[in-house]
């Protein structure tokens, strides 16, 4: 389920997703932050990247590149899975942020 998520950001499959494939699929136009002046949409999805890289650059003392690799991806969803105790509810927290199923309702029109 992770991959699949990783693959639907890494539109070119490079194995490595950036800032330009995650502004194809995350609108930061309407984070608050943008809307209130306090942030670009840049800086946006700039720290949405960094999310997923923080466990393990800190782990592997790595700067923040920009550049999300799948190693990255995984390690920050397993990280996320260990304080979840049901598999179902891991697995309908990924489909409604990534989709994944293509029927979650917040992607709905």
């Amino acid at each position: 389920m992770v991959q699949a998520a990783f693959g639907k950001l890494d539109r070119d499959g490079s194995g490595i997703v950036d800032a330009q494939e995650i502004a194809d699929l995350y609108n930061a136009k309407k984070h608050p932050a943008v809307v209130d002046g306090r942030k670009t949409e840049e800086q946006v999805l700039g720290e949405f990247l960094e999310t997923f890289e923080q466990h393990h650059n800190m782990r592997s003392g790595n700067e923040a590149d920009g550049q999300v690799t799948t190693e990255e991806f995984v390690e920050y969803y397993t990280n996320v899975s260990a304080s979840i105790d049901d598999d179902m509810y891991f697995s309908h927290m990924m489909n409604q942020a990534w989709n994944l199923s293509g029927d979650a309702s917040s992607y709905k029109k």
